[in-house]
């Protein structure tokens, strides 16, 4: 593997962020903000209000401490026995008070900030989920959009903290405010004093953030394979193979190489800070003594008094922690806006695939009357040159079962998925009843189809709402699930589940029960059924039963379709031969179509196909 620096390109191929674009990020706060003020406008008040109080507290509390000192002092250099102690006590009173006061703030903010924060963490995900709902098909293809909704999912808890930052840098500089106010009517130069003792190191900070930002932008690539060797090395879904092929070794050493090679570029980074750090701390230290020392130098000649000397030192010292909190804050704020852009970046893909609003919406022929045509069919994934189908034309007739026949590659499932409106064509057209599908809604239109794939998804959900996915506004329809279930033969599984539709499948979670994988496929199919759609595709549907339970399937299949239009992808010609017609494709072109007798008679390509097959048999 090439060594990876600090330094590295980003994945866009755009040389590592400047001090300049890390600034120019801040751009994204008054968004961020705005996000933050719709997940709950009651909350964002409340916050800011409390903080806006608390801001003038610390002031308030060093000039009662002032007041203390001078009050006794002069009590002291003015004995009497008619001395009283109550204004001393009032003032103490007082500070006392404001302690409290402050705490109750405190812990109300952070009160405010967890309930905020957490409000906007779950509206975030679900906005993400929204968003990532509306993509294409291919955009999850891409490894780049992975690196995107990875970014933009890590963001969703830590940018909680960004919002507890911002709203702390406000109160500060409220706060920073008040004090700067009884500095400057001693000295304005201690506050230039102020600054060349921490801008320094709030420089130094920027500088180190800007290259950690870069090292971990640039290794999210590399930090998706290492979540996924850690998730395959240690899976039941993988545990099989890693045994038997003897995987572990081979896993563990990918890990620790991707592993250790990010903690070296790490660890010279960290070391790095560390030893500026210290030298920046103290420049920042010897500023503070110098003003220190001036101070106290102005009290000894009898310029100010016992209680000023407390004001002011506490003041300066109390700035000169809020500004680096500031300035270190700042450089966090600056950085968690580089990460917020990823944030924002996601939810700037947009889909292609979406209903034209410019166009009046034709609405989808219920029932289908002609059915499909493909003319001159051509797809390729997006920044590739190598075409999946290519000058496909053929036509689906309405109440037609169709079968696909071709070796793994040749287009088969690319095709479904067209007609689907998963993808749309590079080139060509598809029509539906005369009429490019492109004019339909693409909700509407996979609304009336039920496609089964060979990879279906094994929803670690009830077995009731496992069915129920392939209608789910029919959640709670017992009845149409348990039909579904009896259509599919999924019902004779699910009467060996001890909880029975209730039954929790699969082994992710506490009392799961898990399902061999001609079980799953009967729970799969039993989702096309669920359905009851106009077109129904199903791409191997039968892969992973016994030839009994095939027969079995296919027997109601041929049932439950009369009058349907249906899709069916087999590579056994068993099943093949039930449709209607037969569409054999090589490389994603067309090569013929018939009838499996009529195949048969041609003596091409189907009939090799199916002699070959049948010779196992034999």
């Amino acid at each position: 593997m090439a060594k990876l620096s600090a330094k590295r390109p980003r994945p866009d191929g755009k040389p590592a962020l400047t001090v300049q674009e890390r600034f120019s990020a801040l751009r994204n706060l008054p968004e961020f903000l705005g996000l933050i003020w719709q997940t709950s406008p009651a909350l964002t008040l409340g916050n800011i209000a409390l903080r806006l109080l608390r801001a003038a507290l610390p002031v308030a509390m060093l000039y009662v401490a002032k007041l203390i000192l001078d009050t006794i002092i002069g009590l002291a250099q003015h004995p009497s026995p008619h001395t009283a102690l109550r204004p001393v006590f009032q003032l103490v009173a007082l500070e006392f008070g404001l302690a409290i006061l402050s705490d109750a703030l405190g812990r109300g903010v952070a009160l405010l900030d967890s309930l905020l924060g957490d409000l906007f963490a779950n509206r975030s995900s679900v906005r993400i989920m929204e968003h990532a709902a509306q993509l294409d098909l291919d955009q999850f293809e891409d490894s780049t959009f992975y690196d995107k909704l990875e970014r933009a999912r890590r963001q969703t808890l830590s940018r909680t903290v960004l919002m507890s930052q911002v709203l702390s840098q406000a109160q500060d500089l409220i706060t920073m405010g008040f004090l700067a106010i009884g500095l400057i009517s001693f000295n304005p130069w201690l506050l230039l004093l102020l600054l060349v003792a921490v801008v320094p190191a709030f420089l130094g900070e920027s500088h180190f953030n800007e290259r950690s930002y870069s090292l971990v932008h640039g290794w999210t690539p590399e930090r998706r394979e290492l979540d996924y060797l850690r998730q395959t090395g240690a899976s039941d879904e993988t545990a099989k193979e890693v045994k038997i092929f003897g995987l572990s070794g081979f896993l563990i050493n990918r890990f620790r190489e991707l592993s250790d090679t990010f903690y070296q570029q790490n660890k010279a980074l960290v070391i790095r800070r560390a030893g500026w750090g210290t030298f920046f701390a103290a420049v920042g230290a010897a500023g503070y003594y110098a003003a220190y020392v001036y101070i106290i130098s102005q009290a000894v000649r009898g310029r100010i008094s016992i209680g000023q000397l407390t004001f002011l030192a506490g003041s300066f010292g109390r700035m000169r922690g809020l500004l680096e909190g500031i300035l270190s804050r700042f450089s966090s704020v600056a950085e968690g806006a580089l990460y917020l852009q990823d944030f924002f970046d996601f939810f700037h893909l947009q889909p292609r695939i979406v209903r034209d609003e410019t166009k009046a919406i034709r609405p989808f022929p219920r029932p289908i009357r002609q059915g499909f045509v493909f003319e001159n069919v051509g797809f390729q994934y997006r920044n590739t040159d190598k075409w999946v189908l290519r000058n496909l034309s053929f036509e689906l007739k309405a109440g037609e079962k169709l079968a696909l026949v071709g070796e793994n590659g040749a287009g088969k499932t690319t095709l479904v998925k067209l007609l689907a409106r998963l993808y749309d064509p590079t080139e060509g057209r598809i029509l539906l009843d005369g009429h490019d599908l492109r004019e339909y809604d693409p909700a509407e239109l996979r609304h009336e189809i039920g496609v089964i794939f060979q990879d279906f998804v094994r929803f670690h959900l009830s077995a009731a709402q496992n069915l129920a996915v392939g209608r789910i506004e029919e959640m709670g329809n017992q009845e149409r699930i348990q039909s579904a279930a009896a259509q599919s033969l999924a019902d004779t599984v699910i009467k060996k589940l001890p909880g029975g539709y209730d039954q929790l499948i699969g082994r992710r979670f506490a009392g799961g029960v898990d399902l061999s994988g001609g079980e799953w496929q009967k729970i799969a199919l039993g989702r096309a059924y669920m359905r009851d759609a106009q077109l129904l595709i199903l791409d191997e549907p039968t892969a992973a039963l016994d030839a009994r339970a095939e027969h079995e399937v296919f027997e109601r299949f041929a049932e439950l379709t009369q009058g349907k239009t249906a899709v069916l992808i087999s590579h056994r010609f068993s099943t093949v031969r039930m449709a209607d017609r037969i569409l054999v494709i090589e490389n994603g072109k067309f090569v013929e179509m018939g009838s499996h007798a009529e195949l048969l008679a041609r003596e091409g390509r189907y009939a090799e196909l199916f002699a070959l097959q049948a010779a196992g048999y034999r």
